[in-house]
């Protein structure tokens, strides 16, 4: 058997555990991760090699009903990787699962059929078992099975690892022969800039809330190495409103040094080298509705 190489889109709900489940089949932290929803907004690209074989993951924003611009934005991503990908896994969040009587798949399932003319396989994950009575997976399981001809359900905790290796084989028997289509030694395509804004973003995420993580994005003005001392990294955080400036600085910059070490410390984990982050706040009304703006920010 030659070399196999492909794409596995990875779908699902805000907060089912996609991002999770990527760094776990990784061992590396790629995703940014936190307990609200909607911390994914662009499609994040992870590559594992393997003896022989080199599969392609695309981690994608939350499957939702989009209600401004940004949200549409995210919907296409999510569109673009079903097109792309040679198979997929949709991922449950098995603890919502279980208090359901309506199993909330059945719109996932339409939006994957609507987006892809070809037919492909289509590998459920039933994740957060390790929250989940062991005596309710065949149930849901046998539920599932109702629903649509999925090619395989797997119960995974992304968290723990439990049942990832056996998912992994299975996304093996699903991924054709081909050459690879990256370097075998590169774990993502995205630029280290793209990473560290993504952690400086993940850590608004954790430290604030309501509205204010949604409202804010990250751009990276200056990236560079110098000869002595450290990586120079500076940063802006763009809000939509005066108000969420003040509170994302607080009192005496305190909030904002919080951000910046928190996501200093990251960044370096993810680099493997030192580096000074310079943050700076600036205010961009309405960025989430403004076409101008979200295609600045790379939507």
């Amino acid at each position: 058997m030659g070399f196999k190489a492909g794409y596995i889109t990875i779908l699902g709900s805000p907060n089912a555990g996609k991002s999770t489940l990527m760094n776990r089949l990784l061992d590396f932290k790629l995703s940014i991760i936190s307990p609200k929803p909607q911390t994914t907004r662009k499609n994040i690209l992870g590559i594992l090699n393997r003896d022989g074989i080199q599969i392609i993951f695309t981690d994608t924003p939350g499957m939702l009903t989009p209600r401004y611009l940004l949200q549409e934005k995210m919907v296409k991503a999510i569109q673009r990787a079903i097109k792309d990908a040679d198979a997929l896994t949709l991922v449950l969040d098995g603890t919502q699962i279980s208090k359901k009587d309506e199993l909330p798949v059945k719109d996932q399932i339409n939006m994957i059929l609507n987006n892809t003319v070809e037919k492909k396989d289509i590998v459920v994950v039933i994740n957060k078992i390790d929250l989940v009575d062991k005596q309710k997976l065949l149930p849901i399981i046998g539920s599932l099975s109702k629903i649509y001809h999925f090619h395989s359900i797997i119960p995974v905790s992304a968290r723990t690892g439990d049942g990832v290796i056996r998912f992994l084989d299975v996304l093996k028997e699903l991924i054709p022969e081909h050459p690879p289509y990256y370097d075998t030694e590169i774990i993502t395509e995205h630029p280290e800039r793209f990473l560290a804004a993504e952690l400086i973003r993940e850590q608004i995420f954790l430290q604030f809330q309501q509205e204010i993580p949604y409202g804010a994005e990250v751009q990276i003005e200056s990236f560079y190495e110098r000869e002595k001392g450290k990586d120079y990294i500076q940063a802006v955080i763009f809000v939509e409103r005066s108000s969420h400036k003040g509170i994302l600085i607080g009192e005496g910059g305190a909030a904002l040094k919080k951000i910046g070490k928190n996501a200093r410390m990251e960044i370096e984990k993810t680099l493997s080298r030192k580096i000074y982050l310079d943050l700076h706040v600036k205010v961009s009304e309405k960025w989430r509705k403004n076409e101008h703006q979200m295609n600045k920010f790379g939507y």
